[in-house]
């Protein structure tokens, strides 16, 4: 009875900050990886409304292509396609970088959104641990072949989801991929954890080119993502009340990527549409260098 009293105060705190801006973004191009479900279709579906041509890299095709008519329904003339994009792969991220940069002359946005979450042990087509590999190497090589192409379109913008997991997350080096010993919680927190270290190093390689590039934790959401793990099932399913809808935990990711206010704000975190606390070791410039040079080495490219 006082749940059901306190439901309308519990959802309204639960819902964390909205983004406000009104900003259109007709004639811009986005990009957003895993936006079959979950908050990167919530994503989609506003930058829709707001005239993007929107791009969803998907690994599962027919679910995009469900994702794109329900858009196209609710938003008329909406711009909306899907392409193909495994981030457990190189190879696919390679092949759908090649197409992308025949076929798309101009990228205003891209959002580094599709993510896995505490799965058993696995490993990537390319031998890496799967959460290291698709949440951050992934995405690395990703945003690496499509950068000279965001620089061509600048002003722009990159937007990387990443979580408050990355507080307790730890660049295991002597054993990146966990093959020394494997906790799939410890490892997607140390996944995270790069999320933030990428970005800001990213930002910082980036002065001066007019891209800019943040990072996010979109709260704690009701989604797909934790299916890996039965016990965090459980606890979403008792406390639903007191987590974020999928629109809900987009805000942050359209807020980072329309926002007028951040336009030159590059190498900051942010949480409800507000700047975040980064944990000391999300600060670390000699880790995210070494990060860096480690990621180039292990997809076998020179970025500098």
């Amino acid at each position: 009875m006082i749940l059901r009293l306190l439901s309308p105060q519990i959802r309204k705190y639960a819902a964390g900050g909205m983004c406000r801006s009104t900003a259109r973004l007709d004639g811009k191009v986005a990009l957003i990886t895993g936006a079959n479900s979950g908050i990167g279709k919530e994503t989609a579906l506003d930058l829709a409304f707001r005239g993007a041509r929107v791009i969803l890299a998907c690994r599962d095709v027919e679910k995009g292509e469900e994702v794109a008519t329900e858009i196209r329904t609710r938003v008329g003339g909406a711009k909306v396609e899907v392409r193909e994009l495994d981030l457990a792969d190189t190879c696919s991220i390679r092949a759908f970088a090649q197409r992308f940069l025949r076929e798309v002359n101009h990228l205003h946005i891209l959002i580094n959104n599709a993510g896995v979450m505490m799965c058993p042990y696995m490993k990537t087509a390319d031998g890496f641990e799967m959460q290291i590999g698709v949440n951050h190497l992934g995405h690395f090589l990703l945003t690496y072949l499509l950068i000279g192409l965001l620089k061509r379109s600048a002003p722009s913008r990159i937007v990387v989801v990443s979580s408050l997991a990355h507080n307790f997350g730890w660049i295991r080096f002597h054993d990146l991929h966990s093959q020394g010993s494997y906790n799939s919680g410890l490892a997607y927190c140390q996944s995270k954890l790069a999320n933030v270290l990428f970005t800001r190093e990213l930002a910082r390689r980036l002065h001066g080119s007019n891209v800019t590039a943040n990072s996010l934790h979109p709260g704690t959401v009701r989604s797909e993502l934790v299916r890996h793990s039965t016990a965090m099932s459980l606890l979403f399913a008792v406390f639903s009340m007191f987590l974020k809808t999928p629109k809900e935990g987009a805000q942050t990711s359209v807020y980072c990527a329309v926002a007028e206010e951040l336009q030159s704000i590059s190498g900051k975190h942010f949480s409800d549409c507000v700047p975040a606390f980064v944990a000391p070791q999300g600060r670390s410039e000699e880790t995210a260098r070494k990060l860096w040079d480690v990621s180039c080495e292990l997809l076998g490219i020179e970025w500098d």
